[in-house]
């Protein structure tokens, strides 16, 4: 599967609407919404950062939306976040993702956050380079109770 990246269309924003409501997905990325249902706040936050100076952007998979991925924050504080559809789960699209953001955003440090038990999504970052550099503890809305979380970072 080819993965690419490009700006995001208004056309995206019902995918990724959908793919932040499955609840098998929610429970595994744990830091979400409060309530990933409201579609006026869905649209108020993608308004929101798509003005902002954060780089966002749509994963295509051989053409098709099947995700974001972005970098906000702070300079010295950034941090990577992302989104891939459950179907394209397991099959390195994260990972191609994430390497195709950071060819694109060359910033050092950058920082990312996943819930201890996400296997997966600390496996993509470790492969992307960043490594664990604290343990933290955090309320995750998604499973409505305060779970172990994992930083990590990716330096020069």
């Amino acid at each position: 599967m080819h993965i690419a990246l490009r700006e995001v269309h208004d056309s995206d924003l019902p995918v990724f609407f959908r793919q932040m409501n499955d609840p098998e997905a929610l429970r595994m990325a744990a830091f979400t919404p409060p309530d990933p249902a409201d579609w006026d706040a869905f649209a108020t936050h993608w308004h929101k950062i798509r003005g902002s100076r954060d780089v966002v952007r749509t994963i295509l998979g051989d053409g098709d939306v099947v995700g974001s991925a972005a970098v906000y924050g702070d300079p010295g504080e950034r941090e990577v976040t992302y989104w891939v559809d459950r179907a394209y789960w397991g099959k390195g699209v994260a990972t191609a993702a994430l390497r195709c953001l950071l060819a694109e955003v060359t910033d050092r440090p950058l920082y990312a956050r996943a819930a201890a038990d996400n296997t997966g999504s600390v496996r993509v970052l470790e492969k992307c380079g960043f490594v664990r550099s604290a343990h933290a503890r955090g309320f995750a809305p998604a499973r409505g109770e305060v779970i172990d979380e994992v930083v990590l970072h990716l330096a020069d």
